[in-house]
């Protein structure tokens, strides 16, 4: 399978033009807001390297408000997704206001959580301000997934917290597994164990070797046990009893339009914006640092997205190493902006780690 498929090479290509005139019109349509970096876990593999206490303060409600505030004559309230992350956006008791005044202002909203302090009565406090959507992180069985999230206690609170989503209907929700060399193995396992308990929806990831992940080795599959993720996505969904899909990052060739319900493309500074704990304006919170292209202490956000997200619009520039010489760059545009290191370069290929 080093060859694309003509039916393959065909939709790519419808994709690719739907990717142009998104990039042109690059509409606002989901903007991350990291209200904090504090963290009630200390997870192996977390990008943002975040802590119980952190030296970033948490950005005050009424400033990122401000900020939806100076976008919202410019985008239709209902179209702008907000997720709310972290650090562990549960650390924070004023989320209800928050969510309050993004429901009233016609904002859908979100969030992303371990789940470690989601109890009955804060789910239904969050519903009762708007919540719209959730997702709950699970990276294993209970060994593993403690020990990946270095509490004791977290593998059973995440299934508490996702058997009460269960139950809640009106939510949009979904689990997310960051798949490494010790739950691998048992991939089937884990999903007999969320199906049972009422998963339907379950989107798994790859560790990028980012912030504390960078330090672990052996969170990084080897090429044949990546192959052999997309094998298994692709057979489950094929059974058609979970909707699974991969992340969002990679092009992954004859694999595209099989293991997750869209084509590659990476949506950072396109459709997808970002404000951070300590204000900067970024495409992707897991982006890097030195690609932020402003900060709301001195920018007006609106002006920003217009005018200094060429970068990411324009990928051009990452035709380089490894992207150089590669006859897919049409469709991948050189990986996901947040596999960039510092100076540019791409960490890894996720086309060149699949054997066929």
């Amino acid at each position: 399978m080093t060859t694309l498929s003509i039916r393959r090479r065909l939709a790519l290509e419808i994709a690719r033009k739907i990717r142009k005139n998104r990039k042109e019109l690059h509409p606002l349509k989901q903007l991350f807001w990291e209200c904090t970096q504090r963290c009630n876990l200390h997870c192996k593999h977390c990008g943002s390297d975040c802590k119980r206490t952190s030296d970033i303060k948490d950005m005050p409600a009424e400033d990122f408000l401000r900020v939806i505030d100076s976008i919202t004559p410019h985008v239709n309230p209902n179209e702008v997704n907000i997720v709310i992350t972290g650090g562990e956006p549960l650390v924070r008791d004023d989320l209800e206001e928050v969510g309050l005044a993004l429901y009233r202002r016609g904002y859908p909203w979100g969030m992303v959580s371990n789940g470690l302090y989601l109890t009955e009565q804060r789910l239904q406090s969050l519903m009762a301000a708007g919540l719209h959507a959730i997702t709950i992180s699970l990276d294993g069985l209970a060994e593993d997934h403690n020990w990946m999230r270095g509490h004791p206690e977290s593998y059973s609170r995440a299934m508490t917290a996702i058997k009460m989503l269960v139950h809640e209907r009106e939510l949009v929700w979904d689990v997310v597994t960051c798949v490494n060399r010790r739950n691998y193995p048992y991939l089937d396992k884990l999903k007999t164990s969320l199906y049972s308990i009422g998963v339907r929806n379950w989107r798994l990831f790859t560790v990028f070797p980012v912030g504390r992940a960078a330090e672990h080795p052996d969170f990084q599959l080897t090429d044949e046990e990546f192959t052999g993720v997309m094998e298994f996505i692709r057979r489950v969904r094929r059974e058609k009893k979970m909707h699974v899909n991969y992340g969002c990052e990679g092009f992954l060739g004859n694999y595209e339009g099989e293991v997750r319900d869209y084509f590659f493309s990476c949506n950072a500074g396109v459709s997808v914006g970002s404000v951070l704990a300590d204000g900067s304006i970024s495409a992707c919170p897991s982006i890097r640092s030195n690609f932020h292209q402003g900060n709301i202490y001195q920018d007006d956000f609106m002006d920003v997205w217009e005018n200094r997200f060429q970068p990411f619009r324009n990928r051009k520039w990452m035709k380089k190493g490894t992207c150089a010489d590669c006859n897919f760059f049409r469709y991948c545009e050189g990986n996901g902006m947040h596999l960039r290191d510092d100076k540019g370069e791409l960490l890894f290929c996720h086309y060149k780690r699949l054997h066929f």
